[in-house]
């Protein structure tokens, strides 16, 4: 599982002035010409033995009063440099691992974005003791996130069928054998004929080859759950993350699978399934590159999710309706809940679901939303809004939303902000 966008708007939060001048960045190797903005690279020492690493980039606009954003990704244990190298940040690694582009999208040409890697063991975060159990401590997920183990599980299933992944005699099975009285439980059910069709829809979405996180892009870098051996950096590697139905037996047996792994070969890659780690990997290990973001020699290599923190990650939450009641109660923040309406991992039904159990008032009814892509304006989405709630989906994207939507994504980012109509 990966929910890999957690952000919130932190006016005057944090503050530009004060990242540390030893902390700036002078140079950043990869660049035909270095930014005009400024930015920094550091730690944020949140106790004498945690270190979280942040990489804060200035806003190319109006810094000085622009709002801070502050970027998560999710995984659990996977880095937050990925969102600013490979989805929404000033610019992009290319495949050579070695260059980066300027990103024409990038969230920060109208808000200052903090990007922090967190927790420690993640990226080039650590604990000097090296103890890396982590759990759920106030952590809320509003991108392509997930807010609740059993809508996404049950909203999985009707997503896969609906999209033609499963035969239907397998359709029939779930109906007969998860359902009763015009309600399904794909989530617990505890009859062993519901489970067994339950793992058959895990395996088709998680290991016959699709991309979870865009079910019609192509699935690089191999085959999702297998392990092979990374000659040139000495790895054992698994392209995989976990499992979207936590109490199936298919989740117990990838738990074992990694716990086996680690405990035979320490040193384990952990690869987000369909996706190619190796130029973000190449270009944040360079040495100039590390110098550059004032990393101590003596921190670990950066990976982009990291196997000992999945590993001993163990969650408190199944259900994230307290937390977003809590903030809606204050009535102080402007709430987005953002889905790619192809990824499987954290499916957009799901997440609606989620928001309409909040029971919101309904201020605007669900219509679509429109960008302009350059030849005029084209339909992003759909979204619906409760007050200081908002529902949106984005069309055609994944789980990583900007990567695969660059320009709608900055549009509804920029709407967001700005408290805009979307």
């Amino acid at each position: 599982m990966v929910s890999l966008v957690l952000f919130a708007v932190l006016l005057k939060a944090f503050l530009i002035e004060s990242a540390p001048a030893k902390d700036e960045v002078a140079y950043l190797p990869g660049l035909a010409k270095q930014p005009s903005f400024k930015q920094y690279s550091g730690y944020l020492n949140t106790s004498e033995n945690i270190h979280l690493h942040y990489w804060f980039v200035e806003s190319q606009g109006h810094p000085e009063n622009d709002p801070v954003v502050l970027w998560l990704n999710g995984g659990p244990g996977c880095s937050s440099l990925d969102g600013l190298l490979n989805e929404h940040g000033p610019f992009l690694i290319q495949a050579d691992g070695k260059t980066l582009h300027y990103n024409p999208y990038s969230w920060n040409l109208i808000a200052n974005v903090l990007y922090l890697e967190s927790p420690a063991g993640v990226g080039f975060s650590y604990a000097n003791d090296k103890q890396y159990q982590t759990n759920d401590s106030a952590g809320m997920a509003v991108g392509n996130g997930l807010s609740s183990w059993e809508y996404n599980d049950n909203s999985l299933v009707y997503f896969s069928y609906y999209h033609g992944l499963l035969r239907s005699t397998l359709w029939t099975d779930l109906q007969k054998f998860c359902c009763s009285e015009g309600k399904c439980n794909f989530h617990n059910n505890k009859d062993k004929n519901c489970q067994a069709r339950v793992t058959e829809v895990s395996y088709i979405v998680w290991h016959s080859g699709l991309n979870a996180y865009n079910l019609y892009a192509d699935c690089v870098g191999g085959m999702p759950g297998e392990i092979r051996f990374d000659e040139n950096r000495k790895q054992l590697v698994i392209s995989d993350l976990g499992n979207l139905f936590p109490k199936n037996e298919m989740s117990q047996w990838w738990r074992k699978k990694l716990q086996d792994a680690y405990m035979s070969h320490r040193n384990v890659r952990l690869d987000p399934p369909c996706t190619n780690t190796t130029a973000c990997s190449n270009y944040l290990n360079d040495p100039r590159v590390r110098k550059a973001l004032h990393i101590p020699a003596f921190v670990q290599k950066w990976e982009m999710c990291s196997a000992i923190v999945n590993l001993f990650y163990r969650p408190l939450y199944t259900d994230m309706k307290d937390q977003y009641l809590k903030l809606l109660a204050a009535r102080q923040y402007q709430i987005l809940v953002y889905n790619g309406d192809v990824d499987m991992a954290c499916n957009f039904l799901g997440d609606e679901w989620f928001v309409e159990s909040l029971q919101q008032k309904v201020t605007v009814n669900r219509r679509t939303w429109l960008y302009n892509d350059g030849n005029g304006d084209q339909v992003g989405g759909f979204v619906k809004e409760f007050g200081n709630l908002a529902f949106l989906t984005i069309k055609g994207a994944g789980h990583m939303v900007p990567t695969d939507k660059p320009k709608a994504s900055f549009t509804f980012f920029s709407r967001f902000l700005h408290k805009e109509p979307y």
